[in-house]
């Protein structure tokens, strides 16, 4: 059922209000299934799924090739809609739709070579089959910060494989999923095989025990995680977890420090700073530690924050005031633990979930800068002595999503990257987002599991043995 169907029904239902975080005024009412309606829509999806998955590999790859066309001809009006959800400025709405529609062509044109079945020799037989089968019904639940991407990272691929999902995504962001549900339909996916659930969390987490749901997948904190882990693990459903990141960004004695400072502020603010794996700590070698901090400050200093319509404005605000008030207050902490603020780090007096770019250093351990994830336009910087120090520290964190390191020798940044640090994801001298064919996740409380790449289509396959005798 639609928003438009849910109003008009003729039952009392729970609502949500969201609000435009530019002008904190609201935004949206939203109108939420019941968990019976949730069910059903579950039931249905199951439905499409035996149909869904004798569609031939050659057709599902061609509706996604056509989604990408309709992400690419809607993308100035997704990007409005994102702006006003939760505050992204229209040039990073318009690049993110744009991704997205290269994750749908790279999954259409590499998905059918990766599910196609494989010959192996035997022992005793003739041959040997490996072949990729949907499994069923997969439960997607993504958080607000990248209301397009973080659904279609995740659709695209279990569609391809043959699964069908039922998707919920965070409250704010309703909008967006029905956006999407119009879109994939347009293009030509029947119904069913992608479905909105408008559910609050718990009902959401109740239900992981449907008998239809095979598989969940969860983008969000780690303190969720563990709960999807935990009601998983207890009615023995695979899940797919990409939780939180403090990703440290190492700068070394012989590294280039204007393309270090250039990229490292991007890496902080890019979506005001609201992404998991955005660059978060940066390690710096005492010998050019100095010059770094200096220039890196001075940088952080010119950023503008303000109408994330208008291009004006380098950044624009938080997705909500809680969150702007909680990154706050861990700044605020930090300082109080010892940290030094050097820019930065006042909530402006004005309306809207704002926060300037703030760089704090002497991060003392035991503070929320050195512990946990700030997540906002909030840089920890750490001098350390060597390269051993560096790595170290960089590793001494619960999250390990992504990171990155700064050299002129490459092959020694890439030799510390493949072999000392315990992450998914590094960057070498520059910062790159999610990539269409590299794999993404991480290790630690940062999750498992992977997407991109073609390892995000075979999490929810069967990869059946065929033994020909």
């Amino acid at each position: 059922m639609t928003q438009a169907e849910l109003k008009t029904t003729d039952i009392s239902r729970q609502t949500i209000d969201t609000y435009n975080p530019a002008t904190e005024e609201v935004y949206k009412t939203y109108y939420l299934h019941t968990k019976q309606e949730a069910e059903a829509l579950i039931d249905d999806s199951h439905k499409a799924f035996q149909r869904w998955r004798n569609t031939s590999l050659e057709e599902r790859a061609s509706i996604i090739k056509k989604i990408a066309e309709l992400l690419r001809r809607d993308k100035a009006k997704l990007a409005q809609m994102m702006a006003k959800q939760m505050g992204k400025p229209l040039a990073l709405g318009e690049g993110e739709a744009e991704q997205c529609a290269a994750i749908c062509e790279y999954t259409a044109e590499h998905g059918i070579d990766a599910l196609a079945d494989e010959e192996r020799d035997i022992a005793v037989g003739k041959k040997g089959i490996i072949t990729y089968q949907p499994e069923g019904v997969i439960l997607g639940m993504q958080p607000w910060n990248f209301p397009l991407y973080q659904c279609i990272r995740y659709s695209i691929a279990v569609i391809m494989a043959g699964n069908t999902t039922v998707f919920k995504h965070d409250e704010s962001c309703f909008e967006t999923a029905e956006t999407i549900q119009k879109i994939y339909e347009e293009a030509g996916l029947p119904k069913g095989v992608f479905s909105c659930l408008f559910v609050d969390g718990e009902t959401a987490d109740e239900l992981i025990a449907h008998p239809h749901i095979r598989g969940v997948t969860f983008t969000g904190s780690a303190r969720i995680g563990r709960l999807i882990a935990k009601i998983s693990g207890e009615h023995l459903k695979k899940n797919v977890l990409e939780l939180g990141g403090s990703d440290a960004y190492i700068v070394l004695k012989d590294a280039d420090i204007d393309l270090a400072v250039k990229t490292c502020v991007q890496g902080r603010v890019m979506n005001s700073g609201q992404t998991c794996i955005a660059a978060k700590r940066f390690i710096i070698e005492a010998p050019v530690y100095e010059e770094f901090r200096d220039k890196y400050v001075a940088a952080m200093k010119q950023l503008t924050f303000g109408d994330p319509t208008n291009s004006d404005h380098d950044m624009g605000p938080l997705a909500r005031v809680d969150l702007r008030d909680k990154l706050h207050q861990q700044v605020q902490e930090s300082v109080m633990k010892g940290a030094t603020c050097l820019c930065g780090g006042e909530v402006p007096d004005q309306k809207g979930a704002y926060y300037p770019a703030t760089v704090l250093e002497n991060i003392q351990a035991g503070s929320p800068a050195y512990d946990d994830e700030l997540f906002g336009p909030v840089a920890a910087l750490f001098k350390v002595a060597d390269e051993a120090e560096a790595i170290e520290l960089a590793n001494d964190h619960r999250y390990g999503l992504g990171g990155g390191i700064f050299s002129k020798d490459e092959e020694r940044a890439i030799r510390i990257a493949r072999e000392q640090l315990d992450t998914g994801m590094v960057n070498i001298n520059g910062y790159a987002g999610p990539q269409a064919n590299m794999p993404f996740g991480g290790v630690k409380e940062s999750g498992y599991g992977r997407e991109h790449g073609g390892f995000g289509i075979k999490e929810f396959v069967n990869a059946k043995s065929l033994f020909v005798a």
